[in-house]
């Protein structure tokens, strides 16, 4: 899925650089919503959602070795071996109550080079982790949507205290599909960072929302080499 989101985006990845206030009308938040206390599944269910994670792992180590899909040029490239991750921590995957925007309605998105991209807020979803309870914003390209294969695929970006620390300082993202239910599974354990992050020559770099920003250490996923910083 994301192979096809850097092939639509082409040379300026742009999830998200910034955003209109079009959507600070809507009464969401007016619901009562009761966040979702995280609970550990059952140890059977782990092995399979580990596997899933160090999957995910495992694939963007390949992506970033391979030279026609990697975003690393020069010595960034040929001194790849692999990502630093946190350790996988099931804490961290969330059941999040999830509520759909019933009348999205499509907005500008600015990226770093000036160009736009258009996006719709497709829902919120609210969790509760470490006694906190949290809403982020899930978001849906306009241009993905027109794609049959692609057309249940949701983009959450957030940013969260490790940022500028053990993960990159723009915040990182997860891919996401449309909900059956009223809940949604937030896996920050297969949380990655934008191609910006490692070369922003080549690419723009998104800015995470400020009603993305998470109050607390998210330790999990990708962490942020010191060989990228620029």
């Amino acid at each position: 899925m994301r192979k096809a989101i850097v092939f639509l985006i082409a040379s300026f990845f742009i999830p998200f650089a910034g955003f209109s206030q079009e959507n600070k009308s809507e009464k969401i938040e007016v619901r009562t919503i009761n966040p979702i206390i995280c609970k550990y599944p059952s140890p059977a269910k782990n092995k399979k959602i580990v596997d899933d994670i160090e999957k995910f792992q495992s694939n963007l180590n390949k992506e970033y070795s391979d030279p026609k899909e990697t975003p690393l040029r020069g010595d960034n490239f040929k001194n790849f071996k692999k990502h630093p991750f946190f350790s996988i921590n099931l804490k961290y995957r969330v059941t999040a109550q999830f509520v759909k925007n019933e009348n999205p309605k499509p907005f500008d998105l600015p990226t770093s080079s000036g160009k736009l991209k258009q996006y719709q807020e497709y829902g919120k979803a609210y969790f509760n982790l470490e006694g906190k309870d949290f809403i982020l914003n899930i978001y849906q390209s306009l241009d993905l949507m027109k794609l049959e294969e692609y057309k249940n695929y949701l983009f959450l970006p957030f940013g969260d205290l490790t940022n500028n620390k053990e993960t990159y300082g723009g915040g990182k993202y997860i891919d996401l599909t449309i909900p059956k239910g009223n809940t949604i599974i937030i896996d920050f354990n297969q949380s990655y960072h934008p191609y910006c992050a490692y070369n922003a020559y080549d690419y723009n770099c998104p800015i995470v929302p400020a009603e993305n920003k998470i109050s607390l250490e998210i330790r999990a996923g990708v962490m942020y080499d010191d060989v990228y910083h620029h």
